[in-house]
Order: C-alpha cells, then structure tokens, then sequence
C-alpha cells in the first residue's frame, strides 16, 4: 500500500447524517490537506456525522486532535458525531490506547455507527 497525504469525500445519508471518509495519513501534512474541509463537512446543518476511517493507513496525534476539536463542536452545536473505524485495527489501537472512545463513540459496524450518530 503507498502512503499517501490524506484526503475526504463525504455522502448525504439522509437529511439528517453526514457520512465522511478520509483515507491516507492524517499526519501533519494530511491534517494540513484535510482539516479545513472535515471542519466544514463536520459543522454543516447537518447535525449528525458519521466519520468513516476505515480507510485511514496511519493517525498521529494531531490527526486525534482535529477529530476531537470537530466532535466537541458538534457537540456544542447540539449535534453528535461518532468514528468507524471497521476492521482497521492499527487505527483502532491507537484510538482505544488514546482514549478517543471515551470521547467520541466509536464502532467497527458502520451500520451501527450510523444509529448511534442519529440517536
């Protein structure tokens, strides 16, 4: 697999949920690449997020920084946002060892991920 700066694409699910992919390295060039956009993705009228980082091939801390600034909010926006991370498991592991599942719900069913983001 070739590394790669990260990059997002996103869907409207419904009215409701956002679903928003990234896929790379959010290192600092892919935060650099991607965090304008995943604000703005994220702080949408949409008020629920799904973001998918199924596809992510590596998370440095300012990578779970940017998550969590987007999360908190939605938060204070009144609405949710929730992380799948599927069957990625070295994302899963630093997430888990970090903490962010404390933070931000996070699920390896992506269908789960999207009842809970509209709960």
């Amino acid at each position: 697999m070739t590394s790669q700066v990260a990059t997002i694409d996103f869907d409207e699910v419904s009215d409701e949920l956002r679903a928003i992919r990234i896929l790379g390295r959010l290192d600092i060039q892919g935060v650099n690449a991607v965090d304008a956009k995943l604000a703005f993705l994220a702080a949408s009228q949409k008020h629920r997020v799904v973001v998918d980082l199924s596809g992510l091939e590596f998370i440095a801390s300012i990578g779970i920084r940017s998550l969590v600034a987007n999360a908190k909010a939605q938060q204070q926006k009144g609405g949710r946002m929730v992380l799948y991370t599927g069957n990625n498991e070295p994302v899963t592991k630093v997430l888990v060892t970090m903490g962010i599942n404390n933070l931000i719900p996070m699920f390896t069913d992506s269908t789960k991920a999207q009842i809970a983001a509209l709960a």
